[in-house]
């Protein structure tokens, strides 16, 4: 299925973990069908002064949504990311070496505590929005 993923670094080497990130998905994940150029952006959500990289793929995956969501969790891992513990006073927001949504997964609408598809925020964040409209630029507002 054609799914399109948003991945973000604002810590460390972010080009290369990025570049590294998508090299992976390509063997874990699905076929690589389409990149967007680099776009850079302030975080979202927090404040820190470690600029974000972002960049959107399309690829082709044979996974289910769930079952691509936990491999790209275990991609955020292999390339360093770990997740907090949340409480009602931490921020979810924060800085991360790796970050890999998924936000639209062909013919998909999704909502489970897991996960949820569209994702519910794409829409608000520049960062995605500007590179997915390179690879889809017909997608409405």
């Amino acid at each position: 299925m054609k799914t399109y993923l948003s991945l973000g670094a604002n810590l460390g080497a972010r080009e290369a973990t990025i570049n590294q990130a998508v090299h992976l998905i390509s063997q874990q994940a699905g076929t690589l069908l389409q990149r967007s150029a680099f776009f850079y952006s302030q975080p979202w959500g927090f404040e820190s002064e470690h600029e974000f990289c972002n960049l959107c793929i399309c690829i082709d995956t044979p996974l289910a949504p769930l079952d691509l969501l936990h491999t790209l969790q275990s991609i955020e891992i292999h390339l360093g990311r770990q997740r907090p513990p949340q409480s009602p006073i931490t921020n979810i927001y924060h800085d991360r070496p790796i970050d890999i949504d998924i936000i639209l997964y062909e013919g998909v609408e999704l909502h489970t505590p897991e996960l949820t598809i569209p994702h519910p925020l794409y829409r608000q964040r520049d960062f995605v929005l500007i590179p997915l409209r390179e690879l889809l630029p017909s997608l409405p507002l």
